[in-house]
C-alpha cells in the first residue's frame, strides 16, 4: 500500500513540472484513486473471507455426511445382528389357538399312581375311593384282620379347556375341566380294561367379574393343598368342595379381592344310630358363602365365612338348622424364587360337615323320634411345608387333623359308630428329570377314631408319575 502511495506521488511530481495545470488538480485525483484503491482492497478482503467461510461450511458439512453414514451402518449392523440371534432362537409355540374372536387353550396332566396300603383293622373294597386316594372315613375300625393291597391306577388324569374371548370392551372367559377318577361307580374291570368315564370337575363362566357354573366353594383357599401324591393330600383338615354357585369378585385394596357368592345347598345328614350319610335334597335357600383373599411379595392369606340352612323332610315333618363356619388359611413364601413355603388352614363351624374333609362328619344328626336335627361341631386343620432341596427336588412335610363334637342331645350310644377324630402325617420327595414331568415318593399314616372308641389306621407308600401339559 505504502509502495504505490510513494509510486503515485513520484509520477504526480514529473507530471507537476511537466504540466503545471495538472500540478493542481493532483491532490483530488490522488484523493479519488486512494479511495477507490480502499474500496477494492476492503471487496478483496471480503471476498477472500466468503471464499474462507464457504471452504469451512463445505468441509463441515462433509464431516456431518460422513459421520451420519457411519452411524447408520453401525445401526443397520446392530439390528442385523439382533435378527440373526432371533433368527437363530427356537421361537416359543403359539399359546391355543383362535377361533373367531376367542383364544382357545388345552392343558392338564397323565398321572400314574402306584400304591401300597396296610389297613390294621379290617378291608377296604376294590375299585373304591379309599383305594384311590386317602380317605380317612374309610379306615376300617371293625377290628378285624389286618389287610395288605397294591393298586395302580391312572384315574387321576385330567383336562382342561381354556376359553378367552373380547366381547364389547368385556372380559369373557370359560373354562371346562374334567377326570376319570370323581366318575360314579365302576365302568371297567380291573382285570380286563379298567376303562372309567370322564367325570366333570369344573365348568364355568366368567363375565367381568361375574361367575356363572361350577368351581371351588368361595369358602375353600386352595393354595394350602400341599404338594402330594395323594388326590388331595390332608383331607381330614381341609376345606374341599366343587359345586355350582353365582359369585362375585372384586378388588378392595392392594393385593386383597374379596368374593361374595350364592351357592348350591345341600344336606348330607345322618340319623342317630346309623352314620351313614344322606343326600336330602330338601334344601330352600342358597349357601352363602365370603372370601377376602390378599396376595403379596412375602405370601397370601385368606379368611373366609360361611352361613346355611340345614334341612331335612322326613314323614311329612320337616327339620332345619342354622350352619356357620370360618376358615382362615396362609402361604409363607421361604425364598425368592418362592419355591419354598409353608402352608396352613384352620376352620372352624357348627353343621358344616360337607365342607371339610369330605364330608367327614354329618352335617347334622335327625333324631326321628323328636323330628329334630342335632348340631354337630367341627375343628380342622392342616400345615405343610415346601422345601425345595435342588433345582430339580423338592420334599414336602404335611399334617392334618379333624375332631368333631356332637350336640349333648345324642345319646352315646346312636353315635357310637360316627366318626370323632382323625389326623395323619406324610413326607414324599419329588423329582423333575425334566420340565413338566414329576416323580414323587410318599409315605403316609393315617388314624381314625370312632366315638364308640373303635380305632384303625393305614400305613402307605405311594409312587405317583405325572406329566403336564
Amino acid at each position: 500500500m505504502h509502495h504505490r502511495k510513494a509510486y503515485l506521488c513520484a509520477l504526480l511530481a514529473a507530471s507537476a513540472l511537466a504540466a503545471p495545470q495538472a500540478a493542481q488538480a493532483a491532490p483530488s485525483r490522488e484523493a479519488e484513486l486512494e479511495a477507490r484503491l480502499e474500496r477494492l482492497e476492503a471487496e478483496m478482503m471480503q471476498l477472500r473471507a466468503d471464499l474462507a467461510a464457504a471452504k469451512s461450511a463445505q468441509a463441515d458439512s462433509t464431516a456431518a455426511t460422513n459421520a451420519a453414514v457411519a452411524a447408520n451402518a453401525t445401526q443397520n449392523a446392530a439390528t442385523d445382528a439382533k435378527i440373526a440371534a432371533l433368527e437363530a432362537k427356537p421361537q416359543a409355540p403359539a399359546e391355543g389357538f383362535r377361533v373367531g374372536n376367542t383364544t382357545v387353550k388345552l392343558g392338564g396332566f397323565i398321572k400314574l399312581t402306584a400304591t401300597s396300603s396296610h389297613f390294621s383293622d379290617g378291608e377296604v373294597a376294590t375299585n373304591s375311593l379309599g383305594r384311590d386316594f386317602y380317605l380317612p372315613q374309610s379306615i376300617p375300625t371293625a377290628g378285624g384282620p389286618a389287610s395288605h393291597v397294591q393298586d395302580f391306577n391312572a384315574k387321576q388324569s385330567r383336562f382342561w379347556l381354556n376359553l378367552d374371548s373380547s366381547l364389547a370392551g368385556h372380559a369373557v372367559k370359560g373354562y371346562l375341566e374334567v377326570d376319570f377318577q370323581t366318575s360314579a361307580g365302576t365302568q371297567g374291570s380291573q382285570r380286563t380294561t379298567n376303562g372309567y368315564n370322564l367325570a366333570l370337575r369344573r365348568a364355568y363362566v366368567q363375565l367381568d367379574r361375574w361367575t356363572f357354573g361350577q368351581d371351588w366353594t368361595t369358602f375353600q383357599y386352595t393354595g394350602a393343598l400341599p404338594e402330594s401324591t395323594d388326590f388331595v393330600g390332608a383331607t381330614e383338615g381341609t376345606v374341599f368342595i366343587r359345586q355350582p354357585l353365582i359369585r362375585y369378585s372384586a378388588p378392595v385394596g392392594q393385593g386383597m379381592t374379596l368374593h361374595i357368592a350364592a351357592e348350591e345347598p345341600e344336606s348330607g345328614t345322618a340319623v342317630a344310630g346309623s352314620p351313614a350319610l344322606v343326600e336330602n335334597g330338601d334344601d330352600r335357600l342358597p349357601d352363602l358363602a365370603a372370601r377376602l383373599a390378599w396376595t403379596g411379595k412375602a405370601g397370601e392369606a385368606s379368611l373366609a365365612g360361611l352361613a346355611r340352612q340345614v334341612r331335612v323332610e322326613n314323614a311329612g315333618v320337616s327339620a332345619d338348622s342354622f350352619g356357620w363356619g370360618v376358615s382362615a388359611a396362609g402361604k409363607l413364601f421361604l425364598n425368592e424364587g418362592k419355591s419354598s413355603d409353608l402352608r396352613a388352614m384352620v376352620t372352624y363351624g357348627r353343621n358344616i360337615g360337607r365342607y371339610v374333609g369330605l364330608n367327614f362328619a354329618p352335617d347334622a344328626v335327625l333324631v326321628p323320634a323328636t323330628g329334630e336335627l342335632g348340631d354337630v361341631n367341627i375343628f380342622a386343620a392342616l400345615a405343610a411345608l415346601r422345601v425345595a432341596v435342588a433345582p430339580q427336588v423338592r420334599v414336602n412335610l404335611m399334617g392334618s387333623y379333624q375332631t368333631v363334637d356332637y350336640a349333648s342331645s345324642l345319646s352315646l350310644a346312636s353315635l357310637a359308630g360316627f366318626n370323632k377324630r382323625a389326623w395323619s402325617g406324610a413326607a414324599n420327595v419329588f423329582y423333575s428329570p425334566v420340565k413338566n414331568v414329576d416323580l414323587g415318593l410318599e409315605y403316609r399314616h393315617g388314624d381314625r377314631r370312632v366315638v364308640g372308641g373303635a380305632q384303625g389306621n393305614l400305613d402307605r407308600l405311594e409312587f405317583a408319575a405325572k406329566y403336564s401339559f
